[in-house]
């Protein structure tokens, strides 16, 4: 069909839509004549169109009363979906009935929606399997996922969710008595994900707390994606047909009831009913009992009541307290501000974007002027003066405060624009040493000399900052920069010196307490960090944000900046519980700036290192695809910070036994790593241990063992004999040794990494007990039971403290020492641990094949030892249906 005809079919199919039924067909064939077939295709429009082209929109005429009033058809307990068995109903309503459903390979649970369609097409089924697709893609912390979708065989669509046990937000903050700050948080967690969703051209379209749950632990987690709609088919022609009004009214924006074009502003209007019921205590409008023409009036014409209006006369939790103690009259007018924006009737006046509601929020939880309330002087001031009352007097008199403002403005802005030329001057000097810099030795001036590689220019840069005596502020500046590239070269001596100069002058210069102190105490900590320093890291990063939590306001990236370095320290310290709040709080201080910012990105991966030693691998694998998407549109799909993530990727995949996987992300980012810092730069030696590491797990020990002593030179080489990543390539090499069955080897090999980590990380970190393990597994392999069962004990009770009971690396640890003892025959003390290894293994939400089926197997041969033949049997049949799958 050429272009041309395609519009006239369009043309006549939109002119004879809107006509009652008995007219339509009339009206074609007098309109095209002659032209049978273009009659024909015009009336099979209109007949599709009829009959609804997309599960998630459809007539109300065609399929209200099938859906709505019949129920979805009986589901066997049973019945499968795939690997799900339906155990128990969840809910039921009007889209359809959710199940409780488990995995019976791996005991996992889910929620199953059976919707109430039972008679899609085959072309329709495949429209549905391609919504289901476009919804999968929303993978983020605080989305239920949607793992799996299809249709029985009679046609009913069913999709597989993530179950999420929680309570409704609403409901959470009222049975805790939350405060209001303490709401908006968890509001701005669900706006995060709304705006991911946004991000990937998804809008909801049915917000409301019985879609947000929040878990046990403050999580929010936003359900039911199952009638959200891509915003490309939105711009559709259909958009304009009246739709099956998949809403909830009380949530629903204005263009919703009316059938409107939806988009982005439509989950914003829904937002904003969500946050005045949560700060409010009750929803802007009253629709129970009314019919739908007055529910459509009320939504469409009725401006809802200021929340702060509402508060007074609903009372708080503990009941009989006021909401309006919750904020002051001020922060109350803000409030109103945050709602009523949102909630306009008009899109066009209503915030932009979710982000742009977020980043009111933030305002409003930092005390700055909200970006939707009008930028007038007074208002400024007021907001400058409650959040600075203590250095501020009051006057009484109107005409002395308006004479204070005015004075107080004028000295600042004096006072800025001196301090703005005082920073040109110091800029122009930087930025005149390093067009020097890049000139090169030629005399003649005439350009930069062609020998001139980045090391020497770094190296020259040295030289000459030092000439700065003068300037010692710009000096200072200068040390810090080329510090940080020197460490980025991993040339850590130039590096240290010249931080440690950068401190010095600006404690001298500015004092103990000044903002560049605590910038120095940050960069000086990160090379701490990398030298693997990890107690004076910490300090550092300790004092850094001390000062700047004192000296500077919380929206001041370097306050972000230090609370990321004490993230960090923490978790290279081991103690993960302790940096998981840091560090979401470093993410949530680099959000309220751009939300694409390379600080940002390095946070978030941060905090999926976090999780991952922690044991949560689906949760840091969801962070970390996140900020590869991030650094790919950053920097750039060959950049070294997307090789980080890649690693990171590779990681989780080799902790879920997919280690070819594994070994392509490691071979991927090499590349990257080998173009970006050479062949003999110690980040090339860290994805060189990983991809060895890889290729030990899948025997292929040649290559291994060549790919890991380049590892280790170049590790040795940097960081000197005792260092994490020294002990890192041991450990690798050492497993190729026991795999060749050179066991003194590898045993020499275990203890050094052993007596490595024992030195840096003062005999207290979780990768000892790693490291304890791995020794333990030569003496078994020597058949020396007793004394392997000594070291996996030790291993297994030094991860008491430092890991929780339930970590995946407790388990495997667990297990290995089962097997130990079983070999020395002590079948029912074996049984015992063999049984918790292999519970502990089975409650990950993405649990390892390998150490499942090492946990099954002994269970199994400890079973037939001790007499119970059919517990033996029921084991062996749970490993053979888990690797058919």
């Amino acid at each position: 069909m050429t272009s041309t005809r395609w519009e006239r079919v369009q043309a006549l199919f939109h002119e004879v839509v809107d006509l009652p039924d008995d007219e339509r067909r009339a009206f074609v064939l007098c309109s095209c004549g002659d032209d049978t077939e273009l009659a024909a295709e015009v009336l099979a429009m209109l007949e599709e169109d009829a009959r609804g082209s997309s599960l998630l929109d459809r007539e109300v005429s065609g399929v209200a009363r099938d859906m709505l009033d019949s129920p979805v058809r009986p589901i066997s307990s049973t019945e499968s979906f795939g690997p799900y068995r339906i155990s128990s109903v969840l809910g039921e309503g009007g889209m359809g009935v959710v199940y409780l459903a488990e995995r019976s390979d791996l005991g996992s649970r889910a929620a199953i929606k059976i919707l109430r369609d039972a008679w899609l097409s085959p072309a329709r089924r495949e429209r549905f399997a391609a919504e289901q697709r476009t919804l999968a893609q929303l993978n983020h912390p605080s989305i239920a996922r949607l793992y799996d979708a299809d249709t029985l065989s009679d046609g009913t669509p069913w999709f597989v969710m993530e179950y999420v046990e929680g309570t409704p937000l609403t409901a959470h903050c009222d049975s805790r008595g939350a405060s209001v700050r303490e709401r908006l948080r968890l509001f701005r967690d669900v706006g995060e994900a709304v705006q991911h969703a946004h991000r990937h051209a998804i809008i909801h379209r049915d917000l409301k707390p019985s879609n947000i749950l929040v878990t046990d632990d403050g999580a929010v987690k936003l359900l039911d994606f199952g009638i959200a709609k891509q915003l490309e088919s939105l711009d559709a022609a259909d958009q304009t047909r009246t739709m099956l009004r998949a809403m909830t009214p009380a949530y629903a924006a204005p263009e919703q009831v009316r059938a409107g074009r939806l988009g982005i502003h439509t989950d914003v209007y829904s937002l904003g009913v969500v946050l005045y019921e949560l700060i409010a205590g009750q929803l802007p409008f009253d629709l129970v009992g009314k019919t739908a023409s007055e529910v459509e009036r009320i939504i469409v014409e009725q401006e809802p009541e200021r929340p702060s209006a509402v508060a007074r006369r609903v009372p708080a939790l503990p009941v009989g307290s006021s909401r309006l103690d919750w904020a002051s009259r001020a922060e109350w007018a803000d409030l109103d501000v945050l709602c009523l924006t949102a909630m306009h009737k008009d899109p066009q006046r209503r915030y932009g974007s979710v982000e742009a509601l977020i980043r009111d929020v933030d305002h409003f939880l930092a005390g700055e002027p909200l970006d939707a309330r009008p930028d007038s002087l007074p208002y400024r001031a007021g907001k400058f003066a409650r959040r600075n009352w203590r250095s501020l007097t009051i006057a009484a008199v109107v005409v002395v405060a308006i004479v204070g403002l005015t004075a107080f403005y004028t000295l600042r802005l004096t006072s800025a624009r001196n301090a703005a030329l005082a920073e040109a001057a110091r800029t122009q000097r930087i930025q005149q040493f390093m067009m020097n810099l890049f000139q090169g030795n030629d005399s003649e001036g005439v350009g930069p000399a062609d020998s001139l590689r980045v090391v020497t220019l770094i190296d020259q840069g040295a030289r000459q900052a030092r000439s700065f005596d003068r300037e010692p502020a710009v000096q200072a500046e200068l040390f810090e920069t080329l510090g940080n590239i020197y460490r980025a070269l991993g040339r850590l001596a130039p590096a240290e010196s010249l931080l440690e100069a950068s401190l010095e002058r600006r404690r001298a210069l500015f004092g103990p307490e000044h903002e560049a102190v605590a910038s120095s105490l940050v960069a000086l900590g990160e090379l701490r960090h990398v030298k693997a320093e990890y107690d004076t890291a910490e300090a550092l990063a300790r004092r850094a944000m001390s000062i700047a939590t004192k000296t500077l306001p919380p929206t001041n990236p370097l306050v972000a900046r230090a609370t990321t370095a004490l993230g960090q320290a923490l978790y290279d310290r081991g103690a993960y519980a302790e940096a998981e709040p840091v560090l979401r709080e470093a993410v949530e201080l680099y959000s309220q700036g751009d939300t694409m910012s390379s600080w940002l990105a390095r946070a978030m991966t941060d905090l999926a290192n976090t999780y991952f030693y922690l044991g949560k691998y689906d949760v840091s694998d969801s962070l970390n695809r996140r900020v590869l998407e991030m650094n790919r549109q950053l920097f750039g799909v060959r950049h070294a910070l997307v090789a980080d993530v890649l690693i990171n990727l590779g990681a989780i995949r080799f902790e879920w036994a997919k280690y070819p996987e594994a070994e392509r992300h490691y071979r991927d980012a090499l590349e990257i790593n080998r173009a970006w810092y050479g062949d003999n730069h110690p980040e090339t030696a860290s994805t060189l241990t990983q991809l060895g590491r890889s290729l030990v797990s899948q025997k292929r020990l040649a290559e291994a063992e060549a790919v890991l002593r380049q590892a280790l030179a170049i590790n040795e080489r940097v960081h000197g004999p005792v260092h994490p990543r020294v002990a890192s390539s041991l450990n690798e090499l050492a497993r190729v040794a026991q795999n060749q069955g050179k066991l003194d080897e590898a045993e020499a090999g275990y203890r050094r990494m052993t007596d490595i980590y024992r030195t840096v990380h003062n005999d207290k970190h979780y990768v000892i007990s790693i490291a304890l393990s791995n020794l333990a597994g030569v003496f078994q392999a020597r058949h020396d039971y007793a004394q392997a069962e000594q070291l996996f004990r030790e291993a297994v009770g030094r991860y008491d403290g430092l890991l929780s009971p339930d970590h995946q690396l407790v388990g495997i640890a667990r297990a290995r020492l089962g097997r130990a003892i079983r070999l020395q025959g002590r079948f029912t003390e074996a049984e015992r641990e063999s049984r918790m290894a292999y519970d502990i293994l089975m409650k990950q939400s993405v649990p390892s094949i390998l150490w499942v089926q090492f946990a099954r197997s002994d269970l199994a041969i400890g079973y037939d030892s001790l007499g119970r033949p059919a517990d033996a049997a029921r084991v062996r049949a749970d490993s053979l249906a888990m690797e058919k799958q």
